[in-house]
């Protein structure tokens, strides 16, 4: 019988992503339950804990884009690239990613109409709704998913790019980092008027993107490198795990201490260095975080291992929602009472933003059909075999 071609078969699952991206939305609700803390705690004796929290878990963003970009480099660069592949990609994100931005993108702009601007007029709100829209601003959130989509539609491009020109992506990385840094640099120096809304633009995040897309195309030959194992173990690899760990940790602790300072005492830095600081803090971690998911995978009992895939495959609905939990939460504020139970009252918002968004998003899942419009391609209920499984759709996603 004759067998498939090389290039045309299918790559296997890697299941430990679910795991990545489970980590990566707790960084998420770690950084959103902690914006108010880092204000209204700033003269507390406890302001180091709440800004480190706040700033270190700084990382699902850059993680998110990192992963989406690795899966989909992953799975698609061995595909042949035709019209049904084309076809296929973006209906999936009509229907998965587009239509649920569309759809919270008026729930929060419908919430905050009726919580704060309930006088003006529907012919003012509608425009206001479309301008919003369109530059992924209907609510705080939101922007991740605008940054997606701009990177969805030159997805094809770059895909096209490398399997046309594949030494193009042994220089990949390296040109990421020059096109989010000539991007930073024509925008503070270049422009007579400076880029709105920088972050909402997907030149700030190309050094995550064009690295998820090389250790997505590469992932085969170099997952020994990522994985840390006994039987991966090498002189040059355990050198090369420690110094990427002593690195992490020395960016996310001085990006730790820059807003520390800044917040506190109203130090002054440029901002530049804060970029810096950043880009090497989130793309570390993104390596970092692959690492630890292998980890979990092998010494977490079973049962945690699948409860926390469960919650990575969930992610992107966790996502969508988890504001409205924390914007209701805080309507109701903790005035009086001793200090433990103001950082009871913070970490209640947490739990709340994690576990309500948890259980809306599993009950969609599992009861309400046509739960896609909302959340996006959601897992099936199903028998799940032992340890997380990553479904087909999943990694496509």
């Amino acid at each position: 019988m004759a067998t498939a071609s090389p290039s045309l078969q299918k790559r296997d699952n890697i299941p430990e992503l679910l795991l990545v991206r489970a980590m990566a939305i707790i960084g998420v609700l770690s950084v959103h339950s902690t914006s108010f803390a880092t204000v209204d705690m700033v003269n507390s004796n406890y302001f180091f804990m709440y800004n480190f929290f706040n700033i270190f878990m700084k990382i699902g963003t850059t993680t998110f884009i990192f992963l989406s970009s690795f899966v989909l480099f992953y799975n698609y660069y061995n595909r042949p690239l035709d019209k049904k592949l084309l076809g296929s990609f973006y209906k999936k994100r009509l229907l998965y990613i587009i239509i649920p931005y569309l759809v919270f993108s008026l729930f929060y702009f419908a919430i905050l109409h009726f919580y704060y601007y309930p006088d003006r007029t529907l012919s003012t709100e509608f425009h206001n709704f479309i301008d919003k829209v369109l530059t992924g601003k209907a609510y705080t959130h939101l922007y991740f998913v605008y940054i997606n989509i701009q990177f969805y539609l030159m997805f094809p491009l770059f895909l096209w790019l490398m399997k046309k020109y594949p030494r193009t992506v042994k220089w990949a990385i390296p040109v990421g980092f020059a096109l989010q840094w000539g991007f930073f640099m024509l925008n503070k120096y270049g422009l007579e008027t400076p880029v709105p809304n920088r972050g909402s633009w997907s030149f700030s995040y190309f050094s995550y993107y064009l690295m998820g897309a090389a250790l997505g195309i590469y992932y085969p030959k170099i997952k020994e490198w990522i994985i840390i194992a006994r039987n991966h173990a090498t002189t040059l690899r355990v050198v090369t795990w420690i110094a990427l760990w002593a690195l992490w940790l020395a960016a996310g602790l001085a990006h730790v201490y820059l807003y520390y300072e800044t917040r506190l005492h109203l130090d002054s830095f440029n901002t530049t260095l804060f970029d810096l600081v950043w880009n090497i803090h989130g793309v570390l971690t993104a390596l970092v975080l692959m690492q630890i998911a292998f980890i979990l995978s092998r010494k977490l009992p079973k049962v945690l291992t699948q409860l926390i895939g469960r919650l990575g495959a969930l992610s992107f609905g966790v996502y969508l929602i988890h504001p409205f939990f924390l914007l209701v939460y805080r309507q109701y504020p903790l005035h009086t009472g001793t200090a433990w139970k103001l950082h009871l009252w913070y970490l209640g918002g947490f739990a709340l933003a994690l576990v309500g968004s948890w259980i809306v998003v599993s009950f969609f899942a599992r009861y309400v059909p046509f739960n896609w419009i909302a959340f996006g391609n959601l897992p099936k209920p199903k028998k799940r075999p032992s340890g997380p499984v990553v479904p087909e759709r999943q990694l496509d996603a």
